[in-house]
């Protein structure tokens, strides 16, 4: 199991980080490596989206915890990966309620098969991976969310699996 947890400390009060959060179709505005974020329904428990990577790879969402004004926690599907992942979102006040401090977690439980070759630089490149992704997608959410524009593709660098670089061809 791999478990993997940042923080980021936003400008902005609580209140505005969850109405960022909890926007339907948000990731299409906050998350560098989402070409488009499609509701299928929303909000509340049994919450559910789908994620569109730049990488051409899919993720359904489905919410199983909805707490109004905290966060959320779901439970992630990528199509042709064999992985279970849940992700949690918090936010918490800071200053005074001035400032917010925005959390997410993503657990996965790495089926046995997948780890057959290599398990230490296996997991080496999966923490190292989701640690860069987790950093991009909060910078992401404090950009949306202290500017009011949304972010552009990889605005805080490529991913290899999500959104790798492109190549600008003069």
């Amino acid at each position: 199991m791999i478990n993997i947890s940042l923080s980021r400390q936003i400008s902005a009060p609580r209140e505005k980080v969850w109405e960022a959060i909890s926007k339907p179709g948000n990731l299409s505005y906050c998350h560098p490596f989402c070409e488009k974020n499609s509701v299928e329904k929303w909000p509340g428990i049994g919450s559910e989206d789908t994620v569109y990577f730049y990488s051409g790879k899919v993720a359904t969402r489905y919410f199983t915890k909805w707490i109004e004004g905290v966060g959320y926690d779901l439970n992630l599907t990528i199509q042709s990966i064999n992985v279970q992942v849940n992700v949690i979102f918090r936010i918490s006040s800071i200053e005074e309620n001035y400032e917010s401090l925005l959390n997410i977690s993503i657990i996965i439980n790495i089926l046995p098969t997948t780890l057959e070759t290599s398990r230490s630089g296996y997991l080496h490149f999966i923490r190292r991976s989701l640690e860069n992704y987790l950093d991009s997608v909060l910078k992401g959410y404090e950009y949306y969310i202290t500017t009011g524009q949304a972010v552009k593709r990889n605005q805080f660098g490529s991913h290899p699996i999500f959104s790798p670089a492109i190549d600008i061809i003069d």
